[in-house]
């Protein structure tokens, strides 16, 4: 059996895909701070696609930015699905407004996990990131948080 090789690609930032990885990824607004109801919004698009296109472990989304650990399924690539996550929740958010235009900056930035540690480390990040940034005192019942217990056992 083949070994998977790692995919390099340069924009303005390096994105570096691996098959059977899992991403730590967050993309940010261009222009505008998102309201609660955009956020949930943008999270019940993201939570809708888990299984579909990925595994999804956790996101955070907040004012600014969003904040993802998840798996791409075999046959999906990451920009595939960025590109799905980030298009479709900007019509949606544009649909809401009656406007138009770019919701997200057109790159994201993404790593590859590469163990436990790191993954651990990273999903205390996105946990902690409402805390540091006095939007919540209780992650677990912050709007724009959501952590797929199933997807821990694997």
């Amino acid at each position: 059996m083949k070994e998977p090789e790692i995919k390099i690609l340069c924009r303005h930032l390096p994105h570096w895909t691996l098959d059977g990885s899992v991403y730590f990824i967050t993309f940010t607004c261009a222009t505008t701070r998102l309201t609660i109801e955009e956020q949930k919004l943008v999270l019940e698009h993201i939570k809708e696609a888990n299984n579909k296109f990925y595994l999804l472990y956790a996101v955070i989304v907040m004012p600014t930015h969003v904040h993802l650990l998840l798996k791409p399924n075999e046959e999906y690539s990451l920009s595939r699905i960025m590109k799905g996550i980030k298009g479709v929740s900007a019509n949606k958010i544009n649909s809401l407004r009656n406007n138009r235009g770019s919701i997200w900056l057109e790159e994201s930035y993404d790593r590859i996990v590469r163990d436990y540690d790191e993954f651990m480390e990273k999903l205390t990040y996105m946990f902690n990131n409402p805390i540091k940034s006095g939007l919540s005192e209780d992650t677990e019942h912050y709007h724009g948080w959501y952590l797929n217990e199933e997807a821990l056992k694997y």
